[in-house]
């Protein structure tokens, strides 16, 4: 049995939540003498010291607590932006080395040759100046005058770059259609054009180049102005039929002057079967052709000599469809990603449409030392490593925080720079990365800088881009990086701290950009074998919250004093620990969590849980042995320091609820509560002591008047505040042990409701008393505030399933006792709970009947009044009596009760007004009208009074159960007999739509309505599963058709159809008229009713069943039974049904009028069926 109770007591303890943090957000429980000292009339205590003492001191070791847990919560808000974090101070071998002078004189000439050879439009926020450039240089390199000029006249000497132009045509839209189908078959041709003088270029302005001209036009033209070599020229493929081409097509041009040269496009409609660029390629290996002109008309030769037209006919010639002109000089620096408008050839040609280019300059060869002996990424990577020192450097506000932007005349060097040696995209963000992150090393850089640069080459990466050496440096640099934020991530209490708003935004982008470093592609190419990156930064982690403990330790030294100031310094430990941890729950585990996938609160909170368990073992240890060498009484401080010991290793225990499952279990405070169990349970003892005593005596001071601000009295303030004290004092106990936790939790629950029944009671039995020989409205008074006070109560105790988490009780033993262990403690302890709010609304509802008894014999005699008043008396006057007793009643119930409470009473006397009304109107069956009307209007009277405009009872509610029955009766009993029996007809014509199937038969019918005649043709076809009404198993049926109901249709003779003898299947075809006018068929319960008799002989005939068709659906114009066609529309099957007339309360209200001929003719008719259904 001991094996089997420690078992379930190891397995509670890995499930028990704990109840700290929740109780913390709640309000500290009221002091002792809080609630009565609200009491108009306060009385002198007389509760026992030692209860005082005991109260007392734990209110102050729970507020202890709770400021020490605010106090933490506080520091991770202090502090702002703009303070400066601490110094993230790094290994020296983190810091890159320094660049030599000689290397820097070369790059200075890179930098030189660079403005120098400058081509391309530049954007407003680049330097035009050279000289400006120069200067900036200058003080980059630190570099002097006469130093400066020998170098810029060394690049000047030396042979100016040589530029090429990279084209890529990628698409077309909106072409003109060329070919007979709607489409063109587009293809586009492209080439330099060389350098033109000023005053040829005004001269061609009025004419367009092309590069395929008519035969009369290419004559008149110079054959030496246009000379294009047959290399510069490049042709895309054709894409047939389509007006929005896409090529996506790359080509790479040589350019021998980048200020006068011209790249010039047409784009044409193929009309051969001959390949254009195949053509293209034959002709280039032509020599000796001199003009675009003769070129191309050899180009048209050469394709079409092998075709069957004439080389002279032009059937064939592909059409123009546009041309574009783009000097180079017109190029921005940084390349051209544009759509361009075509253009005609000239102001007679009809063009449409754009093209797509992308158009970048930059130089095929560079005559510095670097470019000739590094690469050029390797010279970029030192050019901007070089500004982004000198530019860092003279940031003056917040360098920490600098967002890596440089002067406009960096910029432009640079964007040159990268241009003019051809990097790519994806090259240029490697060194940005490079560069920045092996600077941020030495001296701190904005991190979300960092994160936007592997963005970039996140979004630029191409693996077959990145080979050899620069695949290797990228992977260093990577390698680098993180190595350096593992550093501080295990000091980041110190360099990250939660009081430095400006570290914690720092910490959080550094996070980040770890977190995306991991996911990207580049970093999953170039370093695969770092794919397990989260367990460094576990290892970081762990490895911080360690030497921070051990600097606690070092610091408070909780080895040295005597025991008692050991516990305090132990406590000051976990204290801080506790802070520790709720700033890694709070503000790191989502830094963490969001940016690297790291669960930094489990790992911390693991690792310092340990230390904590170990320290405090061995120091508990010493302090039972002393215990027991001394005496087993503890002296008051010594329990204070014990119990605060618990409380804060109980805190600290709690925050496992936020460790995932996996890690919750088996931690090394797993089980400390045995540690404090000799010195605990004294202390528990003295809780079961001090409460009953309490709850007595603020029965016997209560004087049942509301305190204030409050409509409940004092004594269910003193009994709640009782409760909310023993209930933070099991909060904050929160005994881990599964088997005492169920044992204790079931006690107190049965403590608490025991205590509310009997408090209930005994301030009922106290109104009992007091309401003799006080007034009407004295009573009502007190009547209320005990119906408060007991609300008040009851609210408090319906949340103890909360309050003292019996979820986690259940789920404790459900773990060591299984499911039948659960649903005892379920069935335990809500049985409790709900037994205790049956009982307290048992007292509520005496209570409340005390009230009505008392109100009965008015409430009766003004019910008899307004059954009684004669008919001159309008219905205010008659219900004016009633409502003004209501009025003055209601207001002191308003006044005095709570909502809930009121809710109670209204509806109780709102049920017992609508009884008391319904034993009147059942008392005056068949009298007039007027009686009614007012018993109605008083039921409305009532029902606003009720509803008080949605502050009161809810019309729903209200309007349910005997309302329902009320207004009925009443609404039919003022009906005249025709419209009672018109309302008859037409519930029968709802119920009939209703019908889908039945096991009285059906019966098929067909009716259409002539409406020049006014007459209605109805065809009775067959029906089918009649009952069997006769002893051989079968009926003889026929059909009675009528038009109903009678007073609509005086004129109209039920017609009948033949017997059909021994049959449930009979087959009529018998076809029947009626003289239908539109006045009648208009009324929704004009109807045809079909009712299927059995003949007897020897008998009256047996009702089979009936079922009844609206006129509407034939006669109304419109319908297809209405129209000439009306004989060809499908019939319509209609279901049987024998429902007993007496069941309708209709057929009451007109057997009640015995006075009415007509009531009682409808009667006897529908009594006769119902007979004849009861002989069968």
């Amino acid at each position: 049995m001991t094996t089997l109770l420690d078992l379930k007591s190891s397995v509670m303890r890995q499930v028990q939540r704990s109840q700290s943090l929740r109780s913390r957000r709640e309000p500290p429980p009221p002091t002792v003498g809080s609630p009565l000292t609200q009491s108009p009339e306060p009385s002198p205590r007389r509760i026992s010291g030692e209860s005082l003492e005991f109260f007392g001191r734990m209110n102050a070791i729970l507020q202890k607590q709770e400021n020490m847990m605010r106090a933490a919560q506080v520091e991770c808000q202090r502090g702002a932006s703009t303070v400066a974090p601490p110094q993230e101070h790094v290994d020296q071998s983190f810091i890159p080395e320094r660049i030599s002078r000689t290397e820097l004189d070369l790059l200075y000439e890179e930098a030189v040759y660079t403005v120098v050879n400058r081509v391309g439009v530049l954007s407003p926020e680049h330097v035009k100046s050279d000289d400006e450039l120069f200067a900036y240089l200058r003080m980059v390199f630190d570099m002097g005058e006469e130093e400066h000029e020998i170098i810029l006249q060394k690049v000047q000497e030396s042979k100016r770059a040589t530029f090429s132009l990279r084209v890529s045509v990628m698409k077309a839209k909106n072409l003109m259609a060329k070919d007979a189908n709607g489409y063109s078959d587009p293809y586009c041709m492209l080439g330099i054009l060389v350098g033109q003088s000023p005053r040829e270029t005004e001269e061609k302005k009025e004419r367009k180049f092309s590069f395929r001209k008519r035969r009369e036009k290419l004559e008149k033209r110079s054959s030496t102005k246009e000379v294009l070599p047959a290399r510069c020229i490049q042709v895309t493929e054709v894409k047939p039929e389509t007006l929005n081409p896409v090529w996506d097509e790359h080509f790479v041009f040589e350019i021998d002057d980048v200020n006068s040269d011209l790249l010039h496009l047409d784009i044409w409609d193929h009309d051969d079967d001959v390949s254009v660029a195949e053509a293209c390629k034959k002709l280039n290996e032509v020599s000796g052709l001199r003009g675009m002109g003769r070129y191309f008309k050899q180009i048209a030769k050469s394709v079409r000599s092998n075709g069957s037209a004439s080389s002279s006919s032009e059937e064939n010639v592909d059409d123009f469809l546009g041309c574009i002109n783009i000097p180079l000089n017109e190029i921005p620096v940084a390349g051209s990603d544009t759509w361009f408008k075509l253009e005609p050839r000239s102001s007679a040609s009809k063009v449409q449409g754009e093209c797509h280019l992308i158009l970048k300059v930059f130089t095929s060869q560079r005559e510095t030392t670097l470019a000739k002996r590094d690469t050029n990424v390797t010279v970029h990577k030192k050019l901007l490593s070089r500004i982004v020192e000198f530019e860092h450097g003279n940031v003056k506000k917040e360098p920490y925080n600098w967002n890596g932007q440089v002067s406009p005349a960096a910029w432009t060097v640079l964007i040159h720079h990268a241009v003019q040696t051809d990097l790519s995209p994806l090259q240029q963000a490697i060194i940005r990365w490079q560069c920045y992150s092996s600077h941020h090393r030495s001296q701190r850089l904005c991190y979300s800088l960092l994160l936007r640069l592997l963005r970039t080459i996140d979004a630029e990466w191409d693996p077959q881009a990145v080979r050899g050496d620069l695949e290797r440096q990228l992977s260093d640099s990577f390698r680098l990086y993180i190595e350096h934020c593992l550093c501080l991530m295990k000091n980041m209490r110190q360099v990250f701290p939660c009081t430095s708003a400006a570290a914690i935004t720092r910490y959080e982008l550094m996070l980040r950009g770890i977190g995306y470093m991991q996911n990207m592609r580049a970093f999953k190419t170039v370093c695969p074998l770092r794919n397990e990156l989260h367990l460094d930064i576990t290892t970081a982690v762990k490895k911080g919250a360690a030497e921070w403990y051990e600097s606690l330790i070092a610091r408070y030294k909780p080895e040295e004093g005597t025991l008692e100031e050991q516990l305090k310094k132990l406590v000051q430990i976990i204290d801080a620990v506790c802070a520790d941890v709720q700033r890694a729950q709070n503000i790191y585990n989502k830094l963490f969590y969001s940016a690297v996938k790291v669960d930094f609160f489990s790992v911390s909170y693991r690792q310092l849980e340990k230390q904590v368990a170990d320290d405090v073992n061995v120091a508990m240890e010493r302090v039972c042995g002393t215990l027991e060498q001394e005496s087993s009484r503890l002296t008051q401080t010594m329990g204070e320091t014990i119990f605060e010991l618990f409380m804060s290793l109980k805190i600290l225990k709690g925050f496992r609820e936020f460790l995932p499952l996996k890690d919750a279990k088996m931690l090394a405070l797993t089980g400390y509560n045995n540690w404090f169990k000799s010195s605990i349970h004294k202390w528990l003892q003295i809780v079961h002591d001090r409460s009953h005593d309490r709850i007595c005596k603020a029965v016997e001071m209560d004087k049942l008047q509301p305190l204030q601000q409050a409509q409940h009295s004092s004594s269910a303030v003193e009994v709640t505040a009782c409760f909310s004290q023993v209930r933070e004092m099991w909060l904050q106990l929160a005994w881990p042990d599964s088997a005492g936790a169920f044992i204790f939790v079931t006690r107190l629950t049965d403590n608490f409701c025991s205590e509310a029944v009997s408090y209930s009671e005994m301030i009922t039995r106290k109104v009992e008393r007091n309401q003799l020989g006080r007034d009407h409205k004295a009573f009502i008074v007190q009547l209320c505030i005990a119906l408060n006070s007991t609300e008040h109560v009851r609210v408090f105790l319906s949340h103890l399933p909360r309050d003292l988490d019996w979820l986690g009780v259940e789920r404790a033993m459900e773990e060591s006792c299984g499911v039948e262990g659960k649903e005892q403690v379920y069935k335990a302890l809500n049985g409790q709970l709900f037994n205790m709010d049956l009982d307290l609304q048992r007292e509520a509802k005496r209570l409340i009947a005390l009230l009505t008894d008392r109100m009965l014999p008015e409430l009766r005699r003004y019910i008899q009044h307004i059954s009684l008043s004669p008919d001159s008396i309008n219905n205010d006057d008659a219900v004016a009596p009633l409502m003004k007793y209501l009025q003055d009643t209601v207001g002191i119930l308003t006044e005095h009760l709570v909502k809930e409470n009121l809710t109670r009473v209204l509806q109780s006397l709102w049920e017992l007004l609508l009884r008391m009304i319904l034993d009147a109107v059942a008392e005056n069956r068949g009298v007039q009208v007027e009686f009614y009307n007012r018993f109605q209007y008083t039921m409305e009277t009532l029902l606003q009074f009720f509803h008080v405009k949605g502050e009161g009872l809810c019309l729903e509610d209200m309007k349910s159960g005997d309302y329902k029955v009320l207004d009925e009766e009443l609404r039919l009993n003022k009906c005249p007999s025709f419209e009672l029996i018109e309302q008859y007809y037409l519930e029968k014509i709802s119920h009939q739509k209703t019908l889908k199937h039945t096991r009285y038969g059906r019966i098929s019918v067909k009716c259409y309505y002539d409406a020049q005649d006014q007459r209605l043709t109805v065809e009775i076809l067959h029906a089918a599963d009649i009952i069997a009404l006769d002893a051989n198993g079968l009926s003889d049926p026929f059909v009675i058709v009528e038009l109903c109901p009678h007073h609509l249709f005086p004129a109209a003779k039920s017609q009948r159809t033949q017997v059909k003898l021994k049959t449930l299947h009979p087959v009529f075809d018998e076809l029947f008229h009626f003289h239908v006018s539109p006045e009648q068929y208009r009324h929704r319960y004009a109807c045809l009713t079909f009712t299927v008799m059995d003949y007897d002989w020897l008998s009256t005939n047996d009702f089979a069943g009936e079922a009844v068709a609206p006129l509407s659906d034939f006669c109304w114009p419109g319908r297809p039974n209405a129209s000439a066609a009306g004989k060809s529309v499908q019939p319509i099957i209609l279901h049987l049904s024998r429902s007993k007339p007496s069941e309708k309360p209709i057929m009451r209200m007109l057997e009640a009028r015995t006075g009415d001929r007509e009531a009682q003719e409808f009667v006897r008719r529908l009594k006769e069926i119902e007979k004849s259904m009861e002989e069968e």
